[in-house]
């Protein structure tokens, strides 16, 4: 490398160096502030913090050398109090560092387990149902015309939102990792002609933002209380709560999309599959 480029090298990272210090510390302690936000020992810490600084900000008023001195000492301490204030938040913010993986299959397991439930007793009482899982692609621009939430997925929580004469009921909800972000969603329909003359509105939709995004969308007919299972522009109907568990489980915590071909096939093979006419909404 010549000696020119390497000498601006070495000059620009003088100057970007105390930045990105900077932006580290501050990113760390947002971090910090933002996992503890709402904890117990928020408040202690706020108080703390408030105390210590009109404390300061007088002393170096005042001039007052002695108490300078010795609030300098608590700001060294202030760590120390932290870390035992904290010490339950810290210890669980640590253990779920170390499992962080596991912890994330394991929400997977308790959404899909929270949609089972909820699904097989709306399916028993033919409660009409319509739940978009998001996956890779996005659906901003459907969330932001919906009602949005910030909901761990639950199942009476479901079963709640699509219960008759909820204001909620009407439409789909939007389900982002195990958060309900939205209900009262409007979906796009379905435009190919084979399956618009044989399903309703709530199917049609189901098809429709499977054929835009990655999304796996959960059916309960409101007619029959049969299941269905929507995922690439495809449908399976009249899906067994068995099947349902496992096809979500596939569909949801698998890598890649292999499992796909294995629970729906090839698109053209499934295209007419599961349907029954004149389905409702």
């Amino acid at each position: 490398m010549p000696t020119g480029i390497l000498q601006y090298i070495l000059t620009a990272w003088v100057y970007l160096q105390p930045a990105l210090e900077i932006f580290i510390l501050t990113f760390i302690f947002y971090k910090i502030l933002y996992y503890l936000r709402g904890t117990r020992g928020s408040n202690i810490l706020a108080g703390m913090l408030i105390v210590l600084l009109i404390l300061t900000a007088g002393a170096d008023f005042m001039k007052f050398e002695v108490l300078s001195w010795a609030l300098s000492g608590l700001w060294t301490l202030l760590a120390t109090a932290m870390i035992v204030i904290f010490q339950p938040e810290l210890r669980r913010a640590f253990a779920q560092l170390g499992s962080i993986s596991f912890r994330q299959q394991d929400r997977k397991k308790e959404v899909i387990t929270e949609i089972t439930t909820a699904v097989l007793n709306m399916a028993n009482r033919k409660i009409g149902a319509l739940m978009v899982i998001e996956r890779k692609i996005g659906m901003r621009s459907i969330v932001e015309d919906a009602v949005k939430l910030d909901v761990k997925v639950n199942a009476m929580i479901l079963e709640s939102i699509f219960y008759p004469n909820s204001p909620l009921h009407d439409g789909a909800i939007i389900i982002k990792n195990d958060r309900i972000i939205a209900a009262h969603a409007i979906l796009p329909l379905s435009r190919d002609e084979n399956f618009t003359k044989s399903l309703g509105t709530r199917h049609r939709a189901a098809v429709g933002i499977t054929e835009e995004t990655d999304a796996v969308v959960v059916v309960v007919s409101e007619e029959n209380g049969n299941i269905s299972v929507a995922c690439r522009g495809n449908i399976r109907y009249d899906v067994k709560v068995d099947k349902l568990l496992r096809y979500l489980s596939a569909l949801l915590m698998a890598p890649d999309d292999n499992s796909f071909l294995n629970i729906f096939g090839s698109m053209e093979d499934n295209s007419q599959e599961g349907f029954s006419q004149g389905d409702e909404q």
